[in-house]
């Protein structure tokens, strides 16, 4: 089977630091095996992202040197995509409605328990009355990351019934990040292991679509703190666009490559160029974060 890769942004806000380590990472993973890189931006979570930062992102990404293959694709232009893909899990029985508000669940368990998997509540994929679950009755808690090796995942973001469409009539991540590698042909996801535990969830929806999965791979997250991952949230900069070569120098210290290994680049395509063939997945430090200095708006080594 021949590669498919991706990088996937949110415009909730720019790209720092963090999603370039990671758009690197999957770039160079997808030219080493000589496959295609796709690009697809992840907004269909309408009410958290801004439209503005589409074009933010875009530019961003070309001007530290990364071309997509194929067709970039949105989110919140492929409802008619999800829609089908829920017909599928209704027609299987795999997906029931849930009443249950946040507040309910935090007051019974913190978790969502299965509390409505048996009420029987009516079940419209079109009217937005009752959020839709998926019946998570397969066990995909023990899988082989590519990066972390054998993983047993029991948090229960990997185990519970998750929502693939709220009540309010959004899609869920969990439902088009899946439908979306399918319709794409992804075959390796090299991603960020903050959402290592989402992956459980996703072999479940592979297996109840009768997909095959991709491989994941799950790296190490950029902190500008410890726990203090790299986020709008936390006012985290976004990156230079007019300092490209030596954002990504420095991204590459972060995937292995120390400073002083790497040669005198005399352009971004050099670099990417060298990169492809000198990376490696196996130089990133085995550690879950990677910190780094956030100073006055600049990214440095700490």
């Amino acid at each position: 089977m021949s590669y498919v890769g991706r990088f996937a942004p949110s415009p909730s806000g720019p790209l720092h630091f963090g999603s370039l380590v990671c758009a690197l990472a999957s770039f160079l993973h997808a030219k080493q095996h000589k496959g295609k890189w796709l690009l697809r931006i992840e907004d269909i979570d309408t009410p958290r992202v801004d439209a503005k930062m589409n074009a933010v992102i875009i530019n961003s990404l070309k001007a530290h040197g990364f071309m997509w293959d194929d067709e970039l694709i949105y989110q919140s232009q492929r409802h008619q995509i999800y829609h089908r893909y829920l017909q599928t899990l209704k027609q299987q029985n795999y997906i029931y409605s849930c009443a249950c508000s946040r507040k309910q669940i935090r007051a019974r368990s913190g978790s969502y328990d299965g509390f409505c998997r048996d009420q029987n509540l009516p079940l419209s994929l079109l009217d937005n009355q009752y959020a839709l679950r998926f019946k998570h009755v397969t066990n995909h808690c023990n899988f082989v990351d590519g990066f972390w090796g054998t993983q047993d995942i029991r948090h229960p973001i990997g185990t519970e019934d998750p929502v693939l469409k709220r009540a309010d009539g959004i899609y869920a991540y969990h439902l088009a990040v899946v439908a979306d590698d399918i319709e794409q042909g992804v075959t390796h996801i090299v991603r960020g292991v903050d959402i290592l535990d989402t992956t459980p969830v996703h072999l479940s929806l592979y297996q109840a679509l009768n997909s095959q999965a991709p491989a994941y791979m799950h790296i190490p997250v950029v902190v500008q703190a410890q726990g203090e991952k790299l986020s709008k949230q936390h006012h985290s900069p976004a990156i230079d666009d007019k300092s490209a070569l030596s954002n990504l120098q420095l991204a590459l210290v972060y995937l292995g490559i120390a400073i002083e290994k790497q040669p005198n680049f005399a352009d971004i395509d050099e670099l990417l160029s060298w990169a492809t063939t000198n990376w490696s997945i196996n130089q990133i430090q085995k550690q879950t974060e990677l910190l780094i200095s956030t100073k006055n708006g600049v990214y440095s080594l700490p």
